[in-house]
């Protein structure tokens, strides 16, 4: 099976020795995504709720760049500095995953990327 690399310049560029998502067969893994604006690559400003926001709309833009969309996403990690704010980050992960819930695990982290309170990845299923 081979891989591919996805890129998308509607998403911010990878901080590191990473890429913003890889296919491999009808998978395709979308990295971690932090709340960094995609053409200033600048974090965006506010609380866990826009910070949530943008981290969905950057990984609705990886998803559609390999190919598929939020709804083919078949399992989040979220990440929290505090997980107190679990309750804030599902009032808008729900408008974005209104119905057909992706499986996910929530952890607590002490310390994120570029000191944003949120992280997100996910695995997306393509047919």
């Amino acid at each position: 099976m081979s891989k591919e690399i996805i890129s998308t310049d509607k998403a911010p560029k990878a901080i590191g020795p990473y890429s913003q998502a890889v296919k491999a067969g009808n998978l395709v893994f979308l990295s971690g995504q932090i709340a960094l604006d995609p053409v200033s690559g600048i974090r965006v400003t506010g609380g866990v709720e826009v910070q949530t926001k943008r981290i969905l709309d950057n990984l609705k833009a990886v998803a559609e760049a390999a190919g598929g969309s939020l709804d083919k996403i078949v399992k989040t990690t979220i990440y929290l500095k505090k997980i107190e704010d679990f309750k804030f980050v599902n009032i808008v992960y729900e408008k974005y995953f209104p119905v057909n819930f992706p499986a996910r695990a929530t952890i607590a982290a002490s310390d994120l990327p570029k000191g944003v309170d949120v992280e997100i990845d996910a695995i997306m299923v393509l047919e």
